[in-house]
């Protein structure tokens, strides 16, 4: 049977652990009691023989009904309540022993402990059930504006098809704009929009009709939230029934920023005309397209509302099951009957008898029902409710993702295609070094044409496999990785599948190789087997891209838009993901560049005549490829700049700083390349190590949250997953020397006879095992500042909101 401290610590929410109850700390209190009353029994044993005929008068007069109901009222304990100074800290509970024990002073540390967690989670709970229901409170709010606006404008249709117009597909309501531009305030670091606005409804066109509700319509709740900074941005908005509202839609892909610079031009070029023509020559609108965008964001807010209600129902229920194993654990220490007095006052505590959440459950599920699923429940629940991964992943790779209960059979594959993958390793290996491949006066067109693609795959899944790693670790550190990374649980990929993508992907590619170099050893010509090599390629861009619900279909079409959004960078708005991601291309420089070469070697059809130097002798593709060495520090850039438009952080300028230093090392780099002078290499060694140290001291101290003056921790942060500090040095100065790589650039190091491309590769490698330990303490990191706000939902932004008409 499993422990219940173990249980415990698995179902918790991550992010809220610190306010649980301290169900460990409690268990280290408890057993100091009974080691202490057993050397109490151990010296008393003498006196226990001699008293025999006083304990047993003692417990015969106890048993007199004169003195049993008296003992019974009192008890062992008596807890009692103290009104606290503010009503958000409710009632505070303190602990009276009234009974000695066999060491009074740990009973009375044990109950001043648990009466501390007792008001700690009690207050916790208040806090959180106060947001959850002004969130749901205002979610209401916005959702009667929602059906008062979606009917207004099925009348404005109805009337328009009536009249014999021809009925347009976006229908709209025009009205005319009742303020200027004004300040919006932007939201966490999760929902960083820059706000869109839309149109102003003119109450005297009619559109709108009276309702009981029309009191109430336009006061929409604008939630409040840390780090805000405001932003200037020009603003539409809607007058109903003389409430002024705004609806914000945010800029999350191209078309809505492009949308927005144009509304910003039109609305200047609208506010210098309107001083001869008033507000006659404003006219905007509201359509159909726009409420189904605020829709779909009110939908989102009452998903993650119900997911926090969640949350908090399984907060109330584990610790009130904690509060009745520690007691039972007490009773049976001290052998006394503590149970039922302090349950008694954990039953009425306000965490345990408090409906308000309860409730609030229910009406999201109603409104969910009723508005988002067209009655129906089983349909609303996959949203509010989507099942569980049941740990199912792809049993067969090549047929697709075969659930199962048990991880025995991907298990199996697995082992099976890591001993395919090492035993057609080894062979490799074998063919190569008979053939003298890798030594510097090897086969050039293998090495220049064959190589590239082997060294592509390798760097890819290498970091593809440390993926899997960090996963692993995650999971067993308690890191919501899924949350911070927005990932739907029925579709995230474990751990074992990654090593199962990773094995099986590297077995076709070594297997494929070896097929190639044997052919190449039986005398076959270049021409009639160089199209090998580009067709594995060919094939796993297919798999990537393919349409039919196989191999991962939702987590390959996930990456593929998260590389659209780095791409088109700064046009998407910037997430967690989109981030993390283009950190990991900076550290793929080399592959991108074999993968460039690659395309460019089969694209041009040098393949048939092995002309493997035309890719490099032309001015277009040699530029080309000096371009990808830079592409992913702009991208990376791009994000940084995003996200100060949208947040107003200047942290946000300074890491940009970081990866501008990054792209003027590799330029002095590539024009050392090309003119080797003493000039370019002082540039290139002092630009370099400008731009390691500005990258050391963010990893340490933005990305991993280390290097704290007055933490507990030397030279660390307070609060560590790991258990061993020896760790977080170790990777710091393993992170410390992998950063200094590009010193192979300035020495030209070999490695005895080993081609040059082979080192390169090993210290390509050496690179993304650097990205892989960081990925980690990243995380870590980010978890961290999550658990110290107690974050564990995401706040989506709403898209009403009132304007203050102050004229």
């Amino acid at each position: 049977m499993v422990k219940f401290s173990k249980q415990f610590e698995g179902q918790l929410v991550p992010e809220w652990k610190e306010a649980f109850v301290d169900y460990w700390q409690l268990k280290k209190d408890l057993k100091k009691i009974p080691l202490l009353n057993t050397d109490n029994n151990a010296t008393n044993k003498n006196k226990n023989k001699d008293s025999s005929f006083s304990s047993t008068l003692i417990s015969s007069i106890r048993k007199l009904p004169l003195f049993g109901p008296q003992r019974r009222e009192h008890g062992v304990i008596q807890v009692h309540t103290k009104i606290a100074q503010t009503l958000s800290k409710g009632d505070l509970y303190e602990t009276e022993l009234l009974e000695q024990f066999a060491d009074t002073e740990a009973a009375a540390e044990f109950f001043a402990l648990l009466d501390l967690q007792l008001n700690k989670v009690n207050k916790f709970f208040r806090t959180k059930e106060k947001e959850f229901v002004e969130r749901g409170e205002s979610l209401k709010k916005q959702m009667e504006i929602l059906i008062e606006l979606k009917a207004a404008l099925k009348q404005h249709h109805d009337i328009g098809t009536s009249s014999g117009q021809n009925s347009k597909e976006d229908e709209s309501i025009s009205g005319t704009i009742s303020c200027d531009e004004e300040s919006t305030k932007d939201r966490t670091e999760q929902e960083q929009d820059i706000e869109n606005s839309i149109d102003e409804v003119n109450k005297n066109d009619g559109q709108l009709t009276d309702s009981p509700r029309s009191s109430e319509l336009g006061k929409s709740t604008s939630i409040k939230r840390e780090d805000s900074k405001s932003k200037s941005q020009s603003e539409r908005v809607i007058n109903c029934h003389g409430k002024s509202l705004k609806i914000h839609v945010p800029l999350t892909n191209p078309t809505r920023t492009f949308s927005a610079i144009s509304y910003l031009l039109r609305d200047d070029m609208i506010n210098q005309s309107s001083k001869k023509c008033g507000t006659d020559g404003r006219k905007l609108h509201i359509n159909r397209t726009k409420l189904k965008h605020a829709e779909k964001m009110i939908r989102g807010a009452f998903i993650e509302l119900y997911k926090g209600l969640g949350y908090l129902k399984t907060y109330r229920n584990l610790n009130m099951i904690a509060f009745v194993k520690i007691l039972k654990k007490f009773d049976k220490v001290t052998n006394k009957q503590v149970l039922p007095i302090y349950l008694r006052v954990v039953e009425s505590s306000y965490f345990n008898s408090s409906d308000k959440a309860l409730k609030l459950a229910d009406d999201v599920e109603e409104i969910f029902i009723k508005h988002f699923a067209e009655d129906d429940k089983k349909k609303a629940m996959k949203y509010l409710k989507p099942a569980q991964k049941k740990e199912s992943h792809a049993v067969t790779f090549f047929i697709g993702e075969f659930q199962k209960k048990e991880y025995h059979a991907v298990t199996f594959f697995i082992g099976l295609f890591t001993g395919c993958f090492l035993a057609l390793f080894v062979g490799y290996v074998i063919m190569a070094h008979i053939t003298g491949l890798y030594r510097p006066q090897s086969d050039t067109i293998y090495m220049e044409t064959v190589y590239p693609v082997l060294s592509m795959f390798s760097l890819m899944f290498l970091h593809f496999f440390l993926y899997g790693c960090n996963i692993f670790m995650w999971r067993k550190t308690r890191v919501n990785y899924s949350f911070i990374f927005e990932l739907a649980q029925t579709k995230e990929l474990k751990y074992r599948d990654v090593f199962l993508i990773c094995t099986a992907s590297m077995s076709a590619v070594v297997g494929v190789l070896v097929l190639h170099l044997t052919l190449v050893a039986k005398g076959y010509s270049y021409n009639q087997t160089q199209a090998i090599p580009g067709l594995l390629l060919l094939v796993f861009i297919m798999l990537l891209v393919c349409p039919f619900n196989i191999i991962y279909k939702s987590s390959r079409y996930r990456f593929i838009c998260v590389i659209r959004n780095i791409i088109l960078s700064p046009l998407y708005k910037v997430v967690m993901l989109d981030f993390f991601m283009a950190d990991q291309l900076c550290s793929q420089v080399p592959m991108l560049r074999n993968l460039e070469y690659v395309a460019c070697y089969y694209i041009t059809g040098s393949y048939k005549t092995q002309d493997y130097g035309y890719c490099m002798r032309t001015k277009y593709y040699r530029d080309l490829a000096y371009a990808v060495s830079f592409l992913p520090y702009y991208w990376r850039a791009m994000q940084c700049a995003r996200r100060w438009f949208d947040e107003g952080h200047k942290s946000h300028l300074v890491n940009l700083g970081k990866y501008v230093s990054a792209m003027l090392a590799a330029g002095a780099k590539v024009a050392y390349e090309k003119e080797k002078n003493m000039g370019w290499l002082c540039l290139v060694i002092v630009m370099s190590s400008a731009a390691t140290v500005y990258q050391l001291y963010w990893d340490f101290v933005k990305d991993w949250g280390l290097l704290q003056c007055h933490s507990k921790n030397p030279w660390l942060r307070n609060e560590l997953m790991l258990h061993r500090k020896f760790y977080y040095y170790f990777s710091m100065g393993l992170n410390l020397v992998l950063r200094l790589a590009w010193l192979q650039t300035v020495l030209h190091y070999n490695f005895g006879s080993v081609d040059y491309r082979v080192t390169g590769l090993f210290l390509a490698a050496l690179e993304v095992i650097r990205r892989g330990q960081w990925n980690f303490y990243r995380l870590e990191n980010e978890h961290l500042n999550n658990a110290g706000k107690f974050r564990a939902v995401k706040t989506v932004p709403l898209p009403f909101h009132e304007v203050d008409e102050q004229d």
